[in-house]
């Protein structure tokens, strides 16, 4: 198995096991979205955060979207609208807000 499917399992577990770890790890991908590779590791800690609230068909059910078109938001190339942000996050149990402030 690749060493990164590896970190992502670990981190997947993780933050299954602790949802104040999983706010904290999405707040700090959020203030860094505006760096360099920002955007594309705030996509990969939502990712993580959707597997570990439920996976994909779940978590994509909840937002109203297909499984395909989350896969295809959350992938390091992906483009999400607002709206799809907006309803992603909701879907895992947070809001906008709730990502640039502890």
């Amino acid at each position: 198995m690749p060493k990164s499917r590896l970190h992502d399992d670990a981190m997947i577990e993780l933050l299954r096991e602790d949802p104040s770890f999983a706010k904290a790890y999405l707040h700090q991908a959020f203030l860094d979205i505006d760096e360099d590779g920002g955007q594309e590791a705030f996509l990969m800690a939502l990712r993580h955060v959707v597997e570990a609230r439920g996976g994909m068909a779940k978590i994509a059910k909840k937002a109203g979207v297909s499984r395909e078109t989350l896969y295809r938001t959350l992938s390091p190339t992906g483009n999400p609208t607002l709206k799809t942000l907006r309803n992603v996050i909701s879907a895992i149990g947070f809001h906008f807000s709730s990502l640039a402030s502890i």
